[in-house]
């Protein structure tokens, strides 16, 4: 990172190391800034990208495995302990490959028995109890429609491909051929015989299946997706699907689902459609398979490889497949985060940082504010009820205030499978306590040492954990310019959601709530629908021949077009009226910019550039940064873009909400 030769000044947060200074930030500000660190770079061997993010990832990633790695193996009384137990039960590879497929081979003989519908619904419910994926999803949150409340929601799921497109889509072909050969091989490794019929089946089956779900873009809509019913509702729905059977066999309480909202009543409607045409053999591959491949990643060395090299390396074009101590370290997180994270944020968090994150998340708070108010496409009605809505905002950052308990949670050092199970149970038992229940404000969804934020409509707050906290997204001893370019955006960003294609359905109070009148939502739509045109035509670099879906991704493209704008008018308060020091030859305004532009530095594998085009509702990092800024005059100011550069967007193009 390069400091300013003024010692008057601070450093100036800029890694110029990165730069490429043969491409003018005119014509590609991503590349002049990261271009250099682009070319060199190589992504490491056991993972699909690289970059900004993953760097400090990493870093966090180091950071926790020497904190589990400190804990002590016991009987499990204490929860240093549990750390230290469950990772242990992964470690002990010896022991895992001399197990086997045995650790999971009563169900498998029970998956490939079943003869009838009720052997399938009580296998399913009893596999899902321990941990298993099954037909669908279920979690708990708050009711979108009463936000003080939590309700059980339930939708679509039970495919091995990342979404149904990959089963209809011509592209997606040789995805499909190379998926037929994985179940052939994985089952065969773990003793099933006729590997090649169940594979067959399989995805004929799960190509029905694809049939009735939703695609991304629809499944997004907040509005579409919500769909309280009673239970008898749900019966009557999904006639076909025994739910009475099912809810036993999970050890679901029948009140978990008195009430509760279904994403996709149509996927419901045409999975009981099938079952009603219930086809034994195709079931019983199905459920086998995905018993088999769920639990490969914690069995022997050879099912776990084999796994990997589909899901991994066919999907995502990652060579290698993670370190062992790294794959527990994931576990380990995923299962008692917040006791680690408690660890963490003692071991690494300063607090002059939260207290240095309230100044700029007040201070972009106010630039919405000030935006808010001298919008000239926005009536006042509406102007005061988003205004209303944004001082409901409620930040959080760093960590919780109060952590969760894990007193209840069994682990054995020696029982990794068994170990699951019991995670799942206690996770499940945590949720289904919380339905009918007021919502626990003070409940994180991140763990303090995960690298990313978030905005919950339902709870219209935003949630900054502690790992993000670092350079390049925020630096204590940093110029301003820096972190409102870095950390401020995205703040900036993440508060744009509550006011996003999705996120403006709901009101300050977190309830699905049309506050908008009609002409107002039409301007809104028709400068939304502009974003969605211009990343249509999108080609990410690294994969050409596909294009990004402006619809999929329109949530977080305004996001991050909100986020920028509002982090540059929010370094503007910051400055309280005085000129930014000029440092390293670069202009208060020009850091701003290259700060945003450096953290989205990544490079991606192709194969999973494809998959992320096909699934995810961000776009590739390049257009995140090159194609938002196109659309900020600021930008043009600040570089003196002219007609003829590559980043030029003629004025009347230009989009701006917020």
């Amino acid at each position: 990172m390069s400091t300013s030769s003024n010692s008057g000044h601070p450093k100036s947060g800029i890694y110029r190391q990165h730069f490429k200074d043969s491409v003018r930030p005119q014509d590609d500000l991503y590349r002049h800034v990261n271009g250099g660190w682009i070319d060199s770079a190589e992504i490491p061997s056991d993972r699909s990208s690289d970059g900004a993010f993953y760097q400090l990832y990493e870093e966090a990633e180091k950071n926790v495995r020497v904190i589990i790695e400190n804990q002590p193996t016991g009987p499990g009384a204490t929860v240093a302990e549990k750390i230290g137990n469950l990772y242990a039960s992964f470690m002990a590879e010896e022991k895992i490959n001399s197990l086997g497929i045995s650790p999971i081979q009563s169900e498998i003989n029970q998956a490939l028995a079943i003869s009838s519908k009720d052997d399938f619904h009580r296998a399913l419910g009893e596999f899902e109890a321990k941990g298993h994926g099954g037909l669908f999803y279920e979690y708990v949150t708050s009711d979108n429609m009463d936000s003080t409340i939590n309700i059980a929601y339930i939708g679509q799921s039970g495919l091995s491909l990342p979404d149904e497109a990959y089963y209809r889509e011509e592209e997606f072909s040789p995805i499909r051929q190379a998926l037929l050969l994985h179940i052939e091989k994985l089952l065969g490794i773990a003793g099933v015989s006729d590997g090649a019929a169940h594979a067959a089946r399989v995805l004929a089956l799960e190509t029905a299946i694809a049939s009735h779900h939703w695609d991304q873009v629809r499944d997004r809509d907040a509005s579409a997706t919500y769909n309280k019913m009673t239970f008898a509702e749900l019966k009557a729905l999904s006639d076909g699907f025994d739910w009475a059977l099912w809810l036993e066999a999970s050890q679901t309480p029948v009140r978990v689902l008195s009430e509760c909202v279904v994403r996709q009543p149509s996927f419901f409607a045409g999975i009981a459609t099938m079952l009603n045409d219930f086809d034994a053999a195709a079931w019983s591959s199905w459920l086998t398979w995905h018993l088999i491949s769920g639990s490969a990643s914690y069995l022997s060395t050879d099912l776990a490889q084999a796994n990997f090299d589909f899901y991994g390396t066919t999907l995502s074009g990652t060579p290698e497949m993670r370190a062992r101590w790294k794959r527990a370290v994931s576990l380990v997180e995923g299962s008692l985060g917040e006791a680690v994270g408690q660890i963490y944020v003692a071991q690494h968090f300063p607090e002059a940082a939260k207290t240095r994150m309230v100044e700029l998340v007040n201070n972009l708070l106010e630039a919405y504010r000030i935006s808010i108010s001298g919008l000239a496409w926005m009536s006042d009605e509406t102007k005061a009820r988003a205004l209303e809505k944004l001082g409901k905002f409620r930040p959080k950052i760093g960590y919780p205030d109060k952590w969760r308990d894990y007193s209840a949670l069994e682990i054995s050092a020696d029982d990794l499978v068994g170990n699951l199970a019991r995670i799942a149970k206690f996770n499940q038992d945590y949720e289904f306590a919380k339905v009918g229940t007021e919502v626990d404000r003070d409940e994180w969804l991140m763990t303090p040492q995960t690298v990313n934020a978030y905005y919950l409509p339902t709870g219209n707050e935003v949630v900054f954990p502690a790992a993000i906290l670092q350079p390049p997204f925020f630096d204590l001893e940093a110029d301003d310019a820096a972190n409102y370019g870095g950390i401020g955006a995205v703040i900036g960003h993440e508060i744009g959601h509550g006011f996003d294609d999705q996120g403006s359905k709901y009101d300050g109070d977190g309830n699905l709530n049309n506050w908008w009148s009609d002409s107002d939502r039409a301007e809104f739509e028709k400068r939304a629908d502009q974003l969605i045109a211009q990343f249509d035509q999108l080609h990410p670099l690294e994969a050409p021949d596909v294009r990004v879906n402006g619809a999929l991704t329109v949530g977080e493209n305004i996001g991050d077009l909100g986020g920028l704008t509002i982090g540059y008018q929010a370094y503007q308060l910051s400055l309280q009226g005085k000129q930014p020091p000029v440092i390293d030859g670069l202009t208060g305004y020009q850091r701003y910019f290259i700060a945003s532009a450096q953290v989205w530095r990544q490079k991606m594998r192709p194969e999973e550039v494809r998959r992320r085009v096909a699934t995810d509702v961000h776009s590739p990092d390049e257009f995140r940064c090159n194609q938002i800024v196109r659309n900020l005059d600021e930008f043009y100011a600040a570089f003196d873009v002219k007609v003829g550069d590559g980043l030029y967007l003629a004025p009347e193009d230009r989009v701006r909400i917020w």
